[in-house]
């Protein structure tokens, strides 16, 4: 039995800011960061909405001129423990 939620491999942490929204929204996807580059350089060149889907199968989208940033990176995974890092 496995204490990992995924096994197949890194999940990709999408952090995206919306224009005139003070908070971010944050995307956990199973696609890889090059995959998500190209959906966002898609979208703003095309100003069509940004479509990701999250590592539950929920889609998420947004508008191309909404788009503040994009902060892509690969999700660390997180420790529990005292230990020293």
């Amino acid at each position: 039995m496995s204490t990992k939620k995924s096994d197949a491999g890194q999940s990709t942490q999408v952090r995206i800011a919306i224009a005139n929204i003070s908070g971010e929204l944050v995307v956990e996807t199973n696609s890889s960061v090059a995959d998500v580059k190209a959906a966002v350089s898609t979208a703003l060149a095309g100003q069509t909405p940004l479509a990701l889907q999250d590592i539950r199968g929920h889609e998420i989208v947004v508008a191309a001129d909404k788009i503040g940033f994009v902060d892509i990176g690969v999700a660390a995974d997180r420790r529990v423990g005292f230990g020293v890092l």
